[in-house]
């Protein structure tokens, strides 16, 4: 199927950051012309006149399947916010967990973001759900040790059979996850690394997301988090650690020199009150790859792209007293290529080029609160002034799952009203 956006403001984010007025062609699930008027027919033809045409998101760490737990856990202190999710996490069905993967997606979707990359249990069930919903979910199995789990067996064989048999199912990347050194002890986090290595997967992990966390480390090993990870040889090219925030300029390098990735969660971090900034100039200096998360629904309530990118922004601007750190130009990178290298695949998602895949996102240009809009604004309003109510169409893959402000793939009003019952299920016990 031939596809033919018309006439857009072309956001290419490119390796020149080409903004284009012209066409997109998409033939089947990829890309294959950007910018020239296409004069050939189509199957599927979508008036962009006005509009903005710019790359799906990629959400570098979230929880999805806690999206039903929304306002349960919220204004605690962190230990006794711990001690309430886990107690209730170590209680999920797959039919909540499928609900509440159903409706993160959803969410998600309609604020533009196409690719997700998710740490928790029970990914198969996250899996079909979000294969359900026609976005791309790399599914990262939690592994921790095993006398402080409740998953039934091995985490880390978990894992390995979670990789095994989900690697060729369409739009999903199964992929490690690492708890946190807090319950991973050296055994478990080399054997995640060897995993990954093996699999050619990516690895999410939490690290220093609290001063608790690296102080308690350092008391055990000597050794602060990315210090001990970095002895034991478990940093490399294919992690992304979430949060990051309590770090020394050593742990920082040590992270650039295994050419990893970081996943900011800003408003988690704010929301849970732990203090840390995450030192995004440092990264970007010694040569950590930045990229966006938006944490789960418990820490964060949202799953929105567009106000975690904008969020993070000014927190970085404020910490450092600096208005020029963190441009609009690099917070639409961590969003979008940034997000695309951290999870492997800066090749085939992150911009609008001939031969990736038509991950796109269409924006209402009409929209108020995007105007004026020119050129030499646009990536400054994108970031600064956009949010997920100017999402018209969202197309991943090659498939439209979002079409002019609706959902193509899921029964909205299902999933709306069984998320209710679930959050009572889980939360008023």
């Amino acid at each position: 199927m031939i596809t033919a956006i018309r006439n857009a403001w072309i956001v290419t984010q490119d390796a020149q950051r080409k903004v284009l007025r012209g066409d997109v062609v998409i033939d089947g699930d990829r890309i294959v012309s950007v910018g020239p008027a296409y004069d050939g027919t189509a199957d599927r033809e979508i008036d962009a006149t006005g509009d903005i045409v710019m790359p799906g998101m990629v959400n570098t760490h979230t929880h999805i399947a806690m999206s039903v737990m929304k306002g349960v856990v919220d204004d605690l202190l962190f230990p006794d916010f711990l001690n309430k999710t886990f107690t209730i996490d170590s209680d999920r069905t797959d039919e909540d967990l499928d609900i509440g993967t159903r409706l993160g997606c959803m969410e998600m979707m309609r604020g533009g973001t196409t690719t997700f990359m998710d740490l928790y249990y029970s990914e198969d069930v996250i899996a079909k759900a979000t294969q359900a919903a026609g976005i791309r979910g790399v599914l990262c199995w939690c592994v921790l040790d095993e006398d402080k789990t409740t998953q039934k067996g091995s985490p880390l064989k978990n894992c390995r059979n979670f990789i095994e048999t989900h690697r060729d199912k369409r739009k999903i990347v199964p992929a490690v996850g690492l708890q946190g050194v807090y319950v991973c002890n050296e055994d478990t986090c080399i054997g995640a690394k060897a995993l990954s290595d093996e699999m050619a997967a990516p690895m999410n992990f939490h690290l220093s997301e609290t001063r608790g966390e690296v102080n308690d480390h350092k008391r055990q090993t000597g050794l602060r988090p990315a210090e001990w990870l970095s002895s034991i040889g478990v940093l490399g090219p294919r992690a992304v650690s979430a949060h990051s925030a309590w770090l020394t300029m050593r742990e920082i390098k040590l992270m650039a020199e295994a050419g990893m990735s970081v996943s900011c969660c800003p408003a988690s971090n704010m929301k849970l009150a732990t203090g840390g900034v995450a030192p995004v100039p440092e990264f970007q200096k010694y040569g950590v790859n930045v990229s966006i998360g938006t944490d789960g629904s418990t820490t964060n309530n949202t799953l929105d792209m567009f106000a975690e990118m904008r969020l993070l922004g000014l927190l970085q601007k404020s910490a450092r007293w600096d208005a020029t750190v963190t441009p609009a130009q690099d917070l639409l990178d961590f969003a979008t290529i940034n997000g695309a290298k951290a999870v492997g695949m800066e090749d085939s998602i992150g911009s609008i080029e001939p031969g990736k895949y038509a991950d796109l996102v269409i924006l209402d240009g009409k929209a108020p609160n995007l105007r004026p809009l020119l050129q030499e604004n646009m990536i400054a309003n994108i970031v600064y002034s956009g949010n997920s109510l100017n999402v018209k169409t969202v197309m991943c893959q090659g498939d439209i799952v979002v079409d002019d402000g609706r959902i193509t793939t899921l029964d909205t009003e299902d999933v709306l009203s069984r998320s209710e019952d679930m959050w009572r299920s889980l939360c008023l016990r």
